[in-house]
């Protein structure tokens, strides 16, 4: 895939730059709100049909455990090389456990995962199953989850925890997948912090005033309200700024790349580093914000954090389910992406 000249041309004049950026990713601390979520993956041999019932009996192979929604953005920055702590509830239960357990054994902080005792950790669990000698496809998903909102008392411990925790960190990560997790008093918390930024799915207005949002095409189209053709993004852009007050807003658009739009006017656009090799793009929203976070924190400008975060996503979409990268990976790939040009 051929990138435009001059965008080829200022990628080539910032590369030593940007690759002196991803070498100082290990110097930054960042906590990250979320809702906490477990992916399990089940797969299995077909044996039979049941005589039971007219459904499929698998032979259990194997069970793969990673983390979800807000926590993948957690183990994203974790893999980045970012020193991490982690806001959020999980249930008293054992998808809890592994989750907590899978956080240590990367290095994580995870002294902010208040436990709540009325609601399950969110869990995604996906059976699949294959015949022999053939491909594995997902039969089914199961989850767990809670409409509920969490206690108060428990949504005051969190934001206390928040507040406690600003003075140690460079930035703060909103990770809002709509499970309970962002209640007015945890989102007051973490806009206290003088660079936050918010990933949300729904209701990016509760959001106001934060440093950055990184809403993708369907996001920003249900926040402004109408269906944003390529013709109306820099409307859309301005929308969104004018909705959240925010100093910047990011919108990630897929094939078309992004599009990066500041309060003064300003709006550049990023194309898509891989439009060909896309397998996957479960995650990879996460893997932008934690690539653009840690850039934003060791002193990237805004159009180099999206660059960086576009660059980590073009790799983890290569590759099926959640995924993560590295900056040695990075730096590869940008290597790559120039010598391709």
């Amino acid at each position: 895939m051929a990138l435009d000249a001059s965008f080829l041309a200022q990628l080539q004049n910032s590369s030593e730059r940007l690759i002196q950026l991803l070498d100082n990713f290990a110097q930054a601390r960042v906590l990250v709100v979320g809702d906490l979520t477990l992916d399990e993956f089940l797969t299995g041999q077909v044996e039979r049909i049941s005589r039971e019932a007219p459904v499929l009996i698998l032979r259990h192979e194997n069970t793969r455990q990673v983390p979800g929604g807000g926590a993948n953005a957690v183990y994203n920055l974790a893999t980045l090389g970012a020193q991490v702590k982690v806001a959020g509830l999980v249930g008293k239960d054992d998808q809890g456990q592994a989750l907590r357990h899978i956080f240590e054994a990367s290095g994580i902080d995870t002294s902010g995962m208040l436990l709540d005792p009325d609601r399950p950790t969110v869990t995604k669990t996906r059976i699949s199953g294959h015949a022999r000698q053939s491909v594995t496809q997902q039969i089914v998903r199961v989850d767990r989850k809670s409409d509920e909102l969490p206690d108060p008392d428990l949504q005051l411990q969190l934001a206390e925890y928040i507040q406690q925790h600003l003075d140690t960190v460079d930035a703060v990560v909103c990770s809002d997948y709509g499970d309970g997790v962002f209640t007015q008093p945890v989102i007051e918390a973490a806009l206290s912090h003088q660079k936050t930024i918010v990933d949300a799915q729904v209701g990016l207005q509760r959001y106001q005033g934060a440093t950055l949002f990184t809403p993708n095409l369907p996001e920003a189209e249900q926040a402004v309200g109408y269906a944003i053709a390529s013709g109306q993004i820099t409307q859309a852009g301005r929308d969104l700024l004018a909705l959240t007050q925010a100093q910047q807003m990011l919108i990630t658009r897929g094939e078309e790349g992004m599009s990066l739009f500041d309060r003064n006017g300003t709006e550049q656009h990023i194309p898509a580093f891989n439009r060909t090799d896309v397998f996957d793009v479960t995650g990879a929203g996460d893997t932008v914000v934690a690539a653009l976070t840690l850039s934003l924190v060791v002193g990237a400008s805004f159009w180099e954090a999206a660059v960086l975060g576009n660059l980590a996503a073009s790799i983890v979409v290569r590759q099926f389910g959640t995924a993560t990268t590295s900056p040695e990976e990075m730096k590869a790939a940008l290597l790559a992406l120039l010598e391709e040009e």
